[in-house]
């Protein structure tokens, strides 16, 4: 859903009408009953809001969608999926939560993941180069109970030791070469109906593996390192399936002006 909305609401003051967005999952063999309870979901996390007309709902974004949306297209375009920047230095983030906060504890380790950050030692993460986590920290009321720093390694410590014990760089390396077996192919996905399905599965595909990369530092990783490979393949794919997509996408997708 969030690679639809990524691709067909961002950006355009619009909303959606309920039954084309169903038109659209039931290409990804996605039933009624699903589409319809993620839009409600969302609808209640504050990241999409119902407008009437008639007998229609259409779902539009909310600014905290936007917000979200903007975050991942930016990680996808943007950022890359190697770190060829880095200056040498490292965010510290180091808390101790008590037990009565365990789901504090819970949303900020999972909060400090999608940041690009690693367990270097208990309580103790830390991600390459120099991150703002205000809005990482945000809400979670944590007071005293956190020490962010910026940090370099230092003697007998190296900066390939850090990313040894914090990263499992194998986990991230299997994940870049499944995405290759699955698109890296001269047809991906024949079975799949068009090219609007094989677009939003491939940006899933490819969402779901940034956002689990902390961008580790280019110097650091092995020379034939599958993310290289893995993003020149999102790229070209993601242009060839754009036009045919978007084709599809206008004849299905009933929008209301915003």
């Amino acid at each position: 859903m969030f690679s639809f909305l990524g691709i067909y609401a961002l950006h355009r003051r619009t909303a959606v009408y309920s039954g084309s967005v169903i038109d659209v999952f039931a290409r990804l063999g996605v039933s009624e009953e699903a589409v319809r309870s993620t839009l409600a979901r969302m609808v209640k996390r504050t990241l999409l809001t119902r407008y009437r007309r008639g007998r229609k709902v259409y779902f539009g974004l909310t600014a905290h969608a936007a917000d979200v949306l903007e975050d991942g297209r930016r990680r996808v375009w943007e950022t890359g999926a190697v770190n060829r920047d880095w200056n040498g230095t490292w965010t510290v983030v180091g808390f101790s939560l008590p037990d009565s906060r365990r789901s504090t504890r819970h949303d900020l380790r999972s909060r400090l993941i999608w940041n690009g950050f690693g367990l270097l030692q208990s309580g103790l993460w830390i991600a390459p180069g120099t991150k703002d986590v205000t809005g990482i920290l945000a809400s979670l009321d944590l007071g005293d109970h956190v020490t962010v720093l910026t940090a370099s390694a230092f003697k007998p410590t190296e900066a390939a030791d850090l990313v040894r014990k914090a990263f499992d760089i194998e986990q991230i390396a299997r994940r870049y070469r499944s995405f290759l077996a699955q698109w890296d192919v001269p047809r991906p996905l024949p079975e799949a109906p068009d090219d609007l399905t094989r677009q939003l599965l491939l940006h899933t595909d490819w969402l779901q593996l940034v956002r689990q990369d902390p961008h580790l530092p280019a110097e650091q990783l092995p020379e034939d390192w599958p993310a290289i490979r893995a993003e020149q393949v999102f790229h070209t794919l993601a242009r060839d399936y754009e036009q045919p997509a978007a084709k599809l996408a206008a004849a299905v997708l009933d929008e209301l002006e915003l």
